[in-house]
C-alpha cells in the first residue's frame, strides 16, 4: 500500500510492533500485538492495537487519544499486517474494537482506505455468525478477518 504511515519499529519475533502518532495531542506511542488464536481452523493471529497502559505498559485497547491522524494511523496498522505476513505466511488476521463504538471506528477506517486496503488485503466482516465478504458503506459489522492476496 502506498499511503501516507508512520515508522515503526519491531520485535525479534515481528509479532509485536510500535509507533508514534504525530498530531494536536503531541507524540502518542502506539502499540500493535499479533497473538495466534488456538482453536481455529486455520492459522488465525489476533491484531490487538491501543496505547501502553500507564502504570503497567501492557497494551490497552480502551484509550481513545483523538490525535486526528486515524487514517495515517490505520495504514500503519494495516502495513505492520503486511510485515507480519511476510515473516509468518499470509495467515487470517483477526480485529475487532474494545467497544462496538470502536469496532465501527474501525469500519469506517477500512471504508474510507478501502481502494488501498482491497489492493493488497481480502477482508470479510462478521454479521450475526457468519462471514462475509466486507462491503464497504453496507452493513455494521462485529468483527474483521483480513488476508493478504
Amino acid at each position: 500500500m502506498n499511503l501516507e504511515r508512520y515508522v515503526y519499529f519491531n520485535s525479534n519475533d515481528y509479532q509485536d510492533y510500535e509507533f508514534y502518532s504525530e498530531g494536536p495531542k503531541g507524540r502518542i506511542r502506539k502499540l500493535v500485538t499479533f497473538t495466534k488464536i488456538t482453536g481455529a481452523e486455520s492459522p488465525t493471529y489476533n491484531l490487538a492495537f491501543g496505547d501502553p497502559h500507564p502504570d503497567t505498559g501492557k497494551l490497552d485497547d480502551t484509550v481513545i487519544s483523538n490525535n486526528q491522524d486515524r487514517d495515517i494511523v490505520l495504514a500503519t496498522v494495516a502495513n505492520t499486517i503486511t510485515e507480519f505476513c511476510n515473516h509468518h505466511g499470509n495467515h487470517y488476521i483477526y480485529a475487532k474494537g474494545s467497544s462496538p463504538s470502536r469496532t465501527r471506528l474501525y469500519q469506517m477506517g477500512i471504508t474510507g482506505l478501502w481502494e488501498e486496503i482491497s489492493m493488497d488485503f481480502d477482508v470479510y466482516g462478521l454479521k450475526d455468525n457468519d462471514w462475509q465478504k466486507f462491503k464497504p458503506n453496507s452493513i455494521n459489522y462485529e468483527a474483521f478477518l483480513v488476508k493478504r492476496k
